[in-house]
């Protein structure tokens, strides 16, 4: 028989991860691997000097901060960062392939108002100060679709305890999945967390993408395999 204190460590652990599998893919080329050793000290946050404003944290300064978590190869990152340069966005991502490419589009397109944070986005989540953050992105964030694995996801009232304290009040918390279990997974936690509400007006509002959204490569290969998405815009209460 399994020891019940044993089965509530293990719990604590992935409450306090937001991040499992693998940490690197493919070898980096020559040029990747200089710029994870040159220019990522050079945006990625440190979490000693993230506790104070996340606004001066970037250089030429911005009018607000967004976060994305788990951005994968970049691509909305990006998209976001050039198309309104003075808003600050903080990347966090564990794969250091992503983190590599997310890199090489940073100095290829000259952006000045992306900070990374490469590792754990928990970690990042606890030492940004309260009503800090404009708007929070998960993306297509890994399923973990057998039952066993579903512990792992990354939506849970740890997560959403940190989400709503980072949030300013009245901010957008966007969560978007092709998998239809982990939206359902999604709404059910977020509807009964006290930092926010959801108020669709029509099926359009969560079956249709954001206006002005910039796709990613994870969607292709879900439209490529048939699958839709879901789009789910949580409000962080005012009270």
């Amino acid at each position: 028989m399994s020891d019940p204190r044993n089965e509530q460590s293990k719990a604590g652990a992935l409450e306090a991860s937001a991040f499992f599998g693998r940490r690197k893919g493919k070898q980096l080329r020559s040029h990747q691997s200089e710029l994870m050793e040159q220019m990522l000290p050079q945006v990625a946050i440190s979490l000693e000097t993230a506790s104070v404003d996340p606004i001066k944290l970037f250089e030429p300064v911005v009018q607000e901060v967004q976060i994305e978590i788990g951005f994968g190869g970049a691509e909305h990152l990006i998209a976001k960062a050039e198309a309104f340069p003075d808003i600050g966005f903080i990347g966090c991502e564990a794969f250091i392939n992503g983190i590599a490419k997310a890199l090489a589009q940073v100095e290829e397109r000259n952006i000045r108002n992306i900070r990374l944070h490469p590792a754990d986005a928990l970690e990042l989540l606890r030492a940004l100060p309260p009503n800090s953050v404009s708007k929070l992105f998960l993306l297509y964030p890994d399923p973990w679709p057998k039952p066993r694995q579903r512990k792992r996801r990354i939506v849970s009232e740890n997560f959403l305890d940190l989400v709503g304290k980072v949030l300013k009040p009245g901010a957008e918390f966007r969560f978007a999945t092709d998998i239809d279990d982990y939206a359902a997974w999604t709404l059910s936690r977020v509807l009964r967390h006290r930092d926010f509400t959801w108020t669709p007006g029509s099926s359009a509002d969560w079956t249709s993408p954001w206006q002005g959204w910039f796709s990613t490569r994870y969607e292709s290969k879900a439209r490529r395999e048939g699958r839709s998405s879901a789009y789910l815009t949580f409000l962080r209460r005012q009270d």
